[in-house]
């Protein structure tokens, strides 16, 4: 079996694309640190690293909007990570569904 390499930045972080494991709609992109990814397979819920704040956060623990994982997947450079998931509620702390709620 291949062992893999996640690339992180030079932060030590890598970004996830969070997915709705039915619909295959996109919900948010975040960013997780080797700890947040660990918590993240240990619960089977989401932690990222929160860029802003400095500090881990584990999505639902305040608005009650978990996302269960159902896999994670990573991609061919291993520098990004693709988390599927069953979202209980909105993913944006705007009340959409999807942080990709606006066109350009």
């Amino acid at each position: 079996m291949t062992q893999i390499q996640l690339k992180y930045d030079a932060h030590g972080l890598i970004p996830a694309v969070v997915q709705q494991f039915d619909t295959k709609e996109v919900l948010m992109l975040a960013y997780m640190n080797e700890q947040s990814l660990r918590l993240t397979q240990e619960t089977k819920t989401t932690w990222f690293w929160s860029r802003s704040r400095g500090e881990l956060w584990n999505k639902g623990a305040t608005s009650g909007n978990y996302q269960h994982v159902k896999e994670i997947r990573y991609d061919c450079d291993e520098d990004c990570l693709l988390v599927l998931v069953n979202s209980v509620g909105p993913a944006c702390h705007t009340g959409n569904n999807s942080c990709f709620y606006r066109e350009l």
